[in-house]
């Protein structure tokens, strides 16, 4: 009987209890860790604008921004299919001859299905049933993936998290995805059409200036939730250059180009923009807060 594979990523060594604790990930694993959830989150507000009838009508409209979350999300599958030293799992599941999926990796697969359907479904009018039917079910899975997945995997990244911080992260990550998710579709509705037949300028900028807004207001209770139980001094976590830089990329330059977007030239080249620093900002920041889950004391 062959052993089944687990995921044991960055593992570290406590001096103090011999137990296993994970490590900071490398920059580039969180940049296609931050991605996989961006392209979920993607998918999650594209079913969301397709169930409630606002998103506009059109084959292409459509199969664009379903096929770049499909990119989104296949570039950490496909790193770990190939074993990467980045990606040494996908989800907890070492994609190696023998292993099985776990639990958060087949939900996370399962929401290509609803995925397929609207893919298949899309047509002139996005209006049909079955096509809002199938969006509906699409923002769902991928809802349910986000939160699954996001708890897994605190539990892997910190064994002995608090269980209270642990119930902080899919939050977290919901409102993450939702916002980079949203940078992504607005620069594929830009690419497409960028007149206001498709949704007019105001709604893009309130809707993604109010994400970024709740999303600061989440990240900072959760930071510093976690830096009241740091064992390291926190000044040294807490006033670091690369969290300024993150909020610079993760805020400021998406927030700014969402501004200009008003003045309706060169949308294209501000959407990709915004949406590009979101995801490099966001792994940022990312990559700080592992390090101060690794600062954590061993044990909840």
């Amino acid at each position: 009987m062959k052993p089944r594979h687990q995921a044991q990523p960055y593992a570290v060594v406590s001096s103090r209890t011999g137990a296993a604790r994970a490590r900071p990930r490398p920059l580039a694993a969180t940049l296609l860790h931050v991605s996989g959830y961006d392209g979920f989150g993607l998918w999650m507000v594209l079913g969301l604008a397709l169930a409630v009838g606002v998103y506009p009508d059109g084959r292409g409209d459509v199969l664009v921004p379903v096929a770049l979350g499909a990119s989104l999300v296949a570039m950490g599958l496909l790193a770990a299919c190939v074993h990467s030293r980045w990606m040494e799992h996908w989800h907890g599941w070492v994609i190696v001859n023998g292993s099985r999926p776990t639990r958060d990796a087949l939900v996370a697969l399962a929401c290509a299905l609803p995925v397929l359907a609207v893919a298949g479904l899309a047509r002139g009018d996005n209006a049909f049933w079955a096509t809002r039917l199938s969006g509906a079910a699409m923002a769902l899975c991928c809802f349910g993936s986000i939160i699954v997945t996001s708890y897994a995997d605190a539990q892997r990244q910190a064994p002995g998290m608090d269980p209270h911080l642990a119930t902080q992260l899919p939050l977290s990550r919901v409102v993450t995805a939702t916002y980079g998710g949203g940078l992504w579709l607005w620069l594929c509705t830009a690419g497409q059409n960028a007149d206001e037949t498709i949704l007019h300028p105001l709604a893009w900028i309130i809707g993604l200036l109010a994400l970024a807004l709740l999303r600061g207001l989440v990240e900072s209770l959760r930071w510093q939730a976690t830096l009241q139980r740091v064992a390291a001094p926190r000044g040294r976590l807490e006033l670091q250059p690369k969290r300024y830089l993150a909020a610079l990329l993760v805020y400021a330059v998406p927030c700014v180009a969402l501004l200009l977007m008003s003045f309706e030239d060169g949308w294209l080249a501000l959407a990709a923009l915004a949406a590009v620093s979101c995801t490099v900002g966001m792994a940022t920041e990312l990559s700080l807060y592992d390090e101060a889950l690794a600062a954590l004391p061993d044990g909840p």
